[in-house]
C-alpha cells in the first residue's frame, strides 16, 4: 500500500508529468510511424540482434583488457555519443541526402527533394527547442542587467523564471534525452524522403562517430584486438545496412535508381 501511495505520488509530481509530456512529444515527432518508413519484424530483429552483439562484445572486451577510466568512462561515453549522434547526422547529412538524390533518377528528384520538409521539421524541433531555453534566459538575463535599478523589473523576470523559465528547461532537457536516441535511429525521418535514406545515413553516421572515437585512442588489448574492436562496429553496421537496402528492393521494390 505505502509503495503504491508513493509511486502515485511520483507520477503525481509535476517534474515526473512534464517529463513525461516530453518524452511523449518526442516519440510523436522522431519514432512516430510515417508512409515512408517500412517495418519489416525481420529487419528489426537483426538490428537488435547485431545491437545486443555489439554490447556483449563491448562489454566482454573491458571486462578483460578493461578501459581508461573505468566504468564510469564508458557511462559517459555512452551519454556523449547519445547527443553526438544527431548532431553530426544534422552536420553531414545534408551532403549525404544531397548525393542520394544526385544518384536517384533525374525523374525522381523533384519528388525527393519536395519530401525534405519532413528531416528538416524534426531537425527544427531537435535545435529549437534547446534554442529556445538559451534564448530565454539569456533575455531574462539581458533585461535584467539593462534594468538593474528598476525593482519592479527585477521582481517581474525573477517571477517569469521561476514560473515559466525553470520547468521549460526541465520539459526542454527531457525532450532532448529522450529525442536524441530515436533522432539517431530514424535519421530525422528521412525514410519519408527514401525508405533506403536511415540505413544509408546509419553507415555514414557510424563510421564518422568512429573516427571521432580514433582522438581518444584504441581500445585496451593486443594490436589485433585494437583492431577488431575499432573496426567490428562499422563494418557490422554497414553490413547490416547493406543487406537491409537488399531486402528493401528484393521484398518491397524499394530502389534507388529505377
Amino acid at each position: 500500500m505505502a509503495l503504491r501511495d508513493q509511486t502515485a505520488g511520483i507520477r503525481g509530481n509535476p517534474t515526473w508529468g512534464s517529463a513525461r509530456h516530453a518524452r511523449a512529444r518526442a516519440v510523436a515527432i522522431f519514432a512516430a510511424p510515417s508512409t515512408g518508413r517500412v517495418s519489416d519484424p525481420v529487419i528489426g530483429r537483426v538490428q537488435k540482434a547485431r545491437a545486443i552483439t555489439g554490447l556483449l562484445t563491448t562489454f566482454t572486451l573491458i571486462s578483460v583488457y578493461g578501459v581508461d577510466g573505468g566504468w564510469s568512462a564508458v557511462f559517459a561515453d555512452g551519454l556523449t555519443k547519445l547527443f553526438l549522434a544527431p548532431l553530426i547526422l544534422i552536420l553531414v547529412g545534408p551532403l549525404v541526402i544531397a548525393g542520394f538524390i544526385w544518384y536517384a533518377p533525374p525523374r525522381h528528384r523533384a519528388l525527393l527533394r519536395s519530401r525534405l520538409r519532413y528531416p528538416l521539421k524534426a531537425i527544427g524541433w531537435y535545435l529549437g527547442v534547446p534554442a529556445l531555453a538559451v534564448g530565454g534566459f539569456l533575455g531574462l538575463g539581458g533585461l535584467l542587467k539593462l534594468m538593474e535599478d528598476v525593482v519592479a523589473v527585477q521582481m517581474l523576470v525573477g517571477l517569469l523564471t521561476l514560473v515559466v523559465g525553470v520547468p521549460y528547461l526541465v520539459w526542454s532537457a527531457c525532450f532532448l534525452f529522450s529525442a536524441s536516441g530515436p533522432a539517431a535511429r530514424y535519421a530525422f525521418n528521412t525514410a519519408d524522403v527514401h525508405a533506403a535514406l536511415p540505413a544509408v545515413l546509419t553507415t555514414v553516421l557510424v563510421w564518422v562517430l568512429n573516427l571521432v572515437q580514433l582522438g581518444d585512442g584504441l581500445p585496451n588489448g593486443p594490436l589485433p584486438v585494437q583492431i577488431a574492436a575499432f573496426l567490428g562496429g562499422p563494418l557490422s553496421v554497414t553490413a547490416v545496412s547493406y543487406w537491409e537496402v537488399r531486402v528493401l528492393r528484393t521484398r518491397y521494390g524499394v530502389r534507388v535508381r529505377g
